[in-house]
Protein backbone atom coordinates (compact mmCIF):
# COMPACT_ATOMS: atom_id res chain seq x y z
CA UNK A 1 0.00 0.00 0.00
CA UNK A 2 1.11 3.58 -0.75
CA UNK A 3 1.54 5.87 2.30
CA UNK A 4 -0.65 8.90 2.48
CA UNK A 5 1.26 11.84 1.70
CA UNK A 6 0.65 15.14 3.67
CA UNK A 7 1.13 18.43 1.95
CA UNK A 8 3.25 20.53 4.31
CA UNK A 9 3.57 24.09 4.18
CA UNK A 10 6.27 26.46 5.03
CA UNK A 11 4.44 29.84 6.02
CA UNK A 12 4.80 32.92 3.33
CA UNK A 13 7.76 35.06 3.28
CA UNK A 14 8.08 38.03 1.59
CA UNK A 15 12.01 38.16 1.95
CA UNK A 16 14.17 39.48 -0.30
CA UNK A 17 16.63 36.70 -0.56
CA UNK A 18 14.20 33.79 -1.41
CA UNK A 19 13.37 36.08 -4.09
CA UNK A 20 15.19 34.29 -7.64
CA UNK A 21 16.87 37.31 -9.07
CA UNK A 22 17.78 37.55 -13.03
CA UNK A 23 18.00 39.72 -15.70
CA UNK A 24 14.38 39.86 -16.07
CA UNK A 25 13.38 41.27 -12.87
CA UNK A 26 16.82 43.38 -12.27
CA UNK A 27 14.79 46.39 -13.06
CA UNK A 28 11.87 46.09 -10.83
CA UNK A 29 14.12 45.08 -7.95
CA UNK A 30 16.52 48.38 -8.86
CA UNK A 31 13.21 50.60 -8.94
CA UNK A 32 12.16 49.06 -5.34
CA UNK A 33 15.38 49.92 -3.79
CA UNK A 34 15.41 53.57 -5.08
CA UNK A 35 11.66 53.85 -3.29
CA UNK A 36 12.51 56.80 -1.63
CA UNK A 37 13.21 58.84 -5.26
CA UNK A 38 10.18 57.47 -6.97
CA UNK A 39 9.03 60.23 -9.59
CA UNK A 40 6.11 62.28 -7.43
CA UNK A 41 6.05 58.97 -5.32
CA UNK A 42 4.51 56.56 -6.66
CA UNK A 43 5.51 53.69 -8.87
CA UNK A 44 3.61 50.93 -11.48
CA UNK A 45 4.86 46.99 -10.85
CA UNK A 46 3.81 45.41 -13.65
CA UNK A 47 4.54 42.26 -15.37
CA UNK A 48 2.72 38.92 -15.67
CA UNK A 49 1.27 36.35 -13.51
CA UNK A 50 3.18 34.45 -11.22
CA UNK A 51 6.54 36.86 -11.50
CA UNK A 52 6.74 37.88 -8.08
CA UNK A 53 5.25 41.04 -7.71
CA UNK A 54 3.02 40.41 -4.60
CA UNK A 55 6.53 39.01 -3.34
CA UNK A 56 8.65 42.05 -4.30
CA UNK A 57 5.35 44.54 -3.28
CA UNK A 58 4.54 42.81 0.41
CA UNK A 59 8.61 42.84 1.10
CA UNK A 60 8.34 46.46 0.27
CA UNK A 61 5.56 47.05 2.12
CA UNK A 62 7.04 45.16 4.99
CA UNK A 63 10.55 47.34 5.33
CA UNK A 64 8.63 50.82 4.91
CA UNK A 65 5.71 49.83 7.13
CA UNK A 66 3.10 50.64 4.23
CA UNK A 67 -0.57 50.70 4.23
CA UNK A 68 -2.08 48.27 2.39
CA UNK A 69 -5.15 49.18 0.48
CA UNK A 70 -7.89 47.18 -0.29
CA UNK A 71 -8.72 48.23 -4.21
CA UNK A 72 -12.08 47.09 -3.75
CA UNK A 73 -12.80 48.91 -0.54
CA UNK A 74 -10.03 51.62 -0.55
CA UNK A 75 -9.61 53.99 2.64
CA UNK A 76 -7.66 56.82 1.83
CA UNK A 77 -8.14 58.45 5.02
CA UNK A 78 -5.98 54.99 6.25
CA UNK A 79 -2.84 56.21 4.33
CA UNK A 80 -2.72 59.63 6.51
CA UNK A 81 0.96 60.26 4.91
CA UNK A 82 1.89 57.19 5.24
CA UNK A 83 3.55 54.76 2.22
CA UNK A 84 0.94 52.80 0.68
CA UNK A 85 0.45 49.62 -1.61
CA UNK A 86 -2.31 48.51 -3.79
CA UNK A 87 -2.20 45.13 -5.29
CA UNK A 88 -4.21 44.48 -8.54
CA UNK A 89 -4.91 47.85 -9.68
CA UNK A 90 -5.72 46.72 -13.44
CA UNK A 91 -8.96 44.71 -11.88
CA UNK A 92 -10.62 47.63 -10.87
CA UNK A 93 -10.70 50.55 -7.89
CA UNK A 94 -12.09 53.50 -7.59
CA UNK A 95 -11.35 56.36 -9.96
CA UNK A 96 -11.90 58.97 -7.25
CA UNK A 97 -9.72 56.58 -4.65
CA UNK A 98 -7.10 56.08 -6.50
CA UNK A 99 -7.06 59.53 -7.76
CA UNK A 100 -6.06 60.51 -4.05
CA UNK A 101 -3.87 58.21 -3.25
CA UNK A 102 -1.76 59.22 -6.19
CA UNK A 103 -1.63 62.82 -4.98
CA UNK A 104 -1.31 61.89 -1.55
CA UNK A 105 1.91 59.75 -2.81
CA UNK A 106 3.42 63.27 -4.43
CA UNK A 107 3.23 64.34 -0.49
CA UNK A 108 7.28 64.49 1.18
CA UNK A 109 6.83 61.01 3.21
CA UNK A 110 4.62 59.19 1.29
CA UNK A 111 5.02 56.83 -1.03
CA UNK A 112 2.33 54.70 -3.18
CA UNK A 113 3.30 51.34 -5.15
CA UNK A 114 0.40 49.66 -7.69
CA UNK A 115 0.90 46.56 -8.72
CA UNK A 116 -0.67 45.24 -12.47
CA UNK A 117 -0.51 42.68 -14.74
CA UNK A 118 -0.75 46.18 -17.52
CA UNK A 119 0.84 49.06 -17.76
CA UNK A 120 -1.16 52.34 -16.76
CA UNK A 121 -1.86 53.65 -19.69
CA UNK A 122 -4.47 50.75 -20.25
CA UNK A 123 -5.87 50.84 -17.22
CA UNK A 124 -9.49 51.88 -16.80
CA UNK A 125 -9.82 55.62 -15.79
CA UNK A 126 -13.35 57.70 -16.44
CA UNK A 127 -11.83 61.02 -14.87
CA UNK A 128 -9.52 62.74 -17.49
CA UNK A 129 -7.36 64.22 -14.34
CA UNK A 130 -6.86 60.59 -12.57
CA UNK A 131 -5.85 59.43 -16.95
CA UNK A 132 -3.08 61.97 -17.42
CA UNK A 133 -1.63 60.95 -13.81
CA UNK A 134 -1.91 57.71 -14.71
CA UNK A 135 -0.37 57.76 -17.99
CA UNK A 136 2.49 59.78 -16.06
CA UNK A 137 3.13 57.33 -13.43
CA UNK A 138 6.93 56.03 -13.20
CA UNK A 139 6.79 52.20 -14.28
CA UNK A 140 9.08 49.24 -13.35
CA UNK A 141 8.25 45.91 -15.66
CA UNK A 142 9.08 42.46 -14.97
CA UNK A 143 9.59 40.86 -17.99
CA UNK A 144 9.02 37.23 -19.01
CA UNK A 145 11.33 34.89 -16.70
CA UNK A 146 14.71 34.29 -18.07
CA UNK A 147 16.73 30.76 -17.36
CA UNK A 148 18.01 32.06 -14.17
CA UNK A 149 14.86 32.51 -12.87
CA UNK A 150 12.98 29.78 -14.02
CA UNK A 151 15.54 27.31 -13.21
CA UNK A 152 15.90 29.17 -9.71
CA UNK A 153 12.27 28.65 -9.48
CA UNK A 154 12.21 25.52 -10.19
CA UNK A 155 15.35 24.17 -7.55
CA UNK A 156 13.23 26.29 -5.46
CA UNK A 157 9.57 24.26 -6.19
CA UNK A 158 11.65 20.92 -5.93
CA UNK A 159 13.69 21.80 -2.36
CA UNK A 160 10.17 23.00 -0.95
CA UNK A 161 8.74 18.99 -1.73
CA UNK A 162 12.57 18.00 -0.10
CA UNK A 163 13.44 16.63 -3.75
CA UNK A 164 16.81 16.63 -5.02
CA UNK A 165 16.41 15.83 -8.92
CA UNK A 166 19.70 15.15 -10.77
CA UNK A 167 21.53 18.03 -12.32
CA UNK A 168 20.58 17.35 -15.88
CA UNK A 169 16.95 17.30 -15.44
CA UNK A 170 17.02 21.39 -14.85
CA UNK A 171 18.62 22.15 -18.46
CA UNK A 172 16.13 19.49 -20.12
CA UNK A 173 13.09 21.26 -18.41
CA UNK A 174 14.21 24.58 -19.56
CA UNK A 175 14.58 23.76 -23.04
CA UNK A 176 11.29 22.39 -23.38
CA UNK A 177 8.85 24.15 -20.81
CA UNK A 178 6.39 27.33 -20.94
CA UNK A 179 7.96 30.09 -19.79
CA UNK A 180 6.09 30.84 -16.72
CA UNK A 181 6.24 30.69 -12.86
CA UNK A 182 3.19 28.81 -12.74
CA UNK A 183 3.88 26.54 -14.84
CA UNK A 184 7.52 25.31 -12.91
CA UNK A 185 5.38 25.03 -10.10
CA UNK A 186 2.73 22.98 -11.61
CA UNK A 187 5.68 20.68 -13.71
CA UNK A 188 7.77 20.06 -10.16
CA UNK A 189 4.02 19.57 -8.67
CA UNK A 190 2.98 16.55 -11.59
CA UNK A 191 6.95 15.31 -11.86
CA UNK A 192 7.09 14.77 -7.48
CA UNK A 193 2.93 12.91 -7.78
CA UNK A 194 3.83 10.76 -10.77
CA UNK A 195 7.21 9.77 -9.36
CA UNK A 196 5.58 8.54 -5.75
CA UNK A 197 2.74 6.83 -7.85
CA UNK A 198 5.05 5.24 -10.04
CA UNK A 199 7.56 4.60 -7.46
CA UNK A 200 10.48 5.69 -10.10
CA UNK A 201 13.01 8.45 -9.37
CA UNK A 202 12.73 12.02 -10.75
CA UNK A 203 14.58 11.88 -14.08
CA UNK A 204 14.74 13.60 -18.00
CA UNK A 205 12.90 10.74 -18.72
CA UNK A 206 10.28 11.27 -16.03
CA UNK A 207 10.32 14.68 -17.25
CA UNK A 208 9.51 13.99 -20.89
CA UNK A 209 7.22 11.81 -19.63
CA UNK A 210 5.09 14.51 -17.68
CA UNK A 211 5.63 17.09 -20.40
CA UNK A 212 4.43 14.90 -23.29
CA UNK A 213 1.21 14.13 -21.64
CA UNK A 214 0.88 18.06 -21.19
CA UNK A 215 1.11 18.69 -25.16
CA UNK A 216 -1.18 15.88 -25.50
CA UNK A 217 -3.50 17.03 -23.24
CA UNK A 218 -3.63 20.79 -24.60
CA UNK A 219 -3.84 19.71 -28.30
CA UNK A 220 -7.32 17.26 -26.92
CA UNK A 221 -8.55 20.35 -25.26
CA UNK A 222 -7.95 22.72 -28.62
CA UNK A 223 -8.48 20.24 -31.02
Amino acid sequence: MRQLRLELRRPVSFAREEFVTGPSNAQALAALDAWEAWPGGALALIGPEGAGKTHLARGWAQTTQAVLVDRSNPDVSAVDGRPALVEDIDRGIDDEALFHLINIAGRSGSRLLLTARTPPTAWRAALPDLRSRLNALFVAEIEEPDDEVLEGALRTFFRERSIRPPEDVFPYLLRRMERSIPCAREIVKQLDEAADHERRPISRLLARQILEDSVETLDLFEG
